[in-house]
């Protein structure tokens, strides 16, 4: 078996030399330089400044002397323009040997200024710049010398605003338009995404019918977000604001009541609760379809002025009679005379205003199925005091094109992309 040995390496250069002193160790081929002292640093910068001296004591003599009559040029000439290694004389410079500028071939001229000068006037400068003339924006030019001339500030261009009396509100146009509710349009104006004839709208503005409205982007993406929920009510739950002790339908809108057969796609989280309003009521003692929505051209579709969105109720119903009349025995439809039914499709008043047409039916012999187009306050049951019946059970099952379905008592929907009330 072999075996391998290391020599240890012979290390002179750490021994001391003879005299006690420690060597550094070499670098290299050649030898490091000895610093030098004081003396020779100081001997060996005045070899080189006397060399210095000395070569340019003879450049200055194979220079050329200057011509008779010129200005030699200052020591303490101003550089040129842009890092020009020139110099430039100092107009005050004088021609070498005590020379002069005067001239003796003409009289001496008076300058405009009160600078004196000597010999004939000279031409006046052209000045290519101003051969054409002052340009047609710029002011006269003024006489003093130490003002700047200014362009003259650019006219800008009249823009006539519409008299507050005259033409109608920005954001009554937009709803007219289908844009945005007024509430919403007012709140696009104050964020500047709204313009009218490429200008920003201000808050109260009025335009008139041929005007061209713009809405910034951000607007519809946020728009795009609002949703619409249909709550199926239950009895006991108020449509807006909580009174006398009822709570608000908007309560029962939570992640956990949600419809299991939502089919709309859309991710339930707690900002959809945020400004739900109803739009169109439903009575404390009545159950059935109930629209909440962030989007107020939902709200206008259903219950604007303008509004002609179907409403479908099955109405449970008694003949009492009118005024003690007798009331004899069997189903409410057996007792109720046939001219009345004709009143409570066309010809009732409330409130001393005529109702619109309906179309009201038997549903079966004690439920009556009315579609209305407007939504009066308790409409259906005031209808039905008129013509002697007693509303006992009150359902809405359709809003327009969309349906209750199977929806159940106290959950809720999205109202799809897809589905429109009209």
């Amino acid at each position: 078996m072999a075996t391998l040995t290391l020599k240890k390496k012979n290390n002179n250069s750490s021994k001391p030399s003879p005299d006690g002193e420690r060597r550094a160790p070499l670098r290299g081929k050649g030898v490091s330089r000895p610093r030098q002292t004081l003396e020779q640093a100081q001997a060996e910068r005045q070899e080189r400044q006397a060399e210095f001296e000395k070569r340019r004591a003879s450049e200055e003599e194979r220079r050329p002397a200057a011509p008779r009559g010129r200005a030699e040029p200052r020591s303490d000439a101003r550089p040129g323009p842009r890092g020009d290694s020139r110099a430039e004389p100092r107009r005050d410079a004088r021609p070498a040997g005590g020379g002069s500028f005067r001239r003796e071939d003409g009289p001496q001229q008076r300058d405009p200024r009160g600078a004196r000068s000597e010999g004939p006037a000279p031409e006046p400068r052209r000045d290519q710049r101003r051969a054409s003339g002052p340009r047609p924006s710029y002011p006269p030019q003024r006489e003093s010398w130490g003002e700047p001339q200014r362009p003259a500030p650019r006219q800008r261009a009249e823009h006539r605003e519409m008299p507050s009396d005259e033409g109608e509100r920005l954001s009554k146009r937009m709803s007219e338009l289908g844009m945005a509710s007024r509430r919403e349009a007012d709140e696009w104006i104050a964020a500047g995404w709204v313009r009218v004839d490429g200008k920003m709208a201000v808050l109260g503005q009025r335009v008139g019918p041929e005007v061209r409205i713009e809405v910034d982007q951000r607007a519809h993406k946020e728009q795009a977000k609002q949703v619409t929920i249909l709550l199926h009510k239950p009895i006991g739950y108020v449509s807006g604001q909580a009174e006398d002790g009822y709570e608000p339908a908007s309560v029962l809108v939570r992640s956990n009541t949600q419809w299991a057969d939502d089919a709309s796609g859309i991710k339930y989280h707690i900002g959809h609760t945020r400004g739900l309003a109803p739009a169109g009521r439903l009575d404390i003692d009545s159950t059935g379809l109930l629209v909440l929505t962030q989007d107020g051209r939902v709200a206008k579709v259903l219950i604007g002025e303008d509004s002609n969105v179907e409403k479908e109720y099955l109405v449970r119903v008694e003949f009492v009679g009118l005024n003690g009349e007798p009331v004899g025995p069997g189903r409410a439809m057996e007792q109720m005379p046939p001219e009345r039914m004709a009143l409570l499709n066309h010809g009732l008043e409330l409130d001393g205003v005529q109702l619109k047409p309906a179309k009201v039916s038997w549903a079966n012999e004690d439920q009556l199925r009315f579609v209305l187009r407007e939504g009066r306050k308790r409409q259906i049951r005031r209808m039905c005091e008129l013509v002697g019946l007693k509303v006992v059970g009150l359902k809405r099952v359709r809003i327009g094109r969309i349906n209750l379905g199977h929806l159940p008592a106290g959950q809720w929907r999205f109202l799809a992309p897809w589905e429109r009330f009209d």
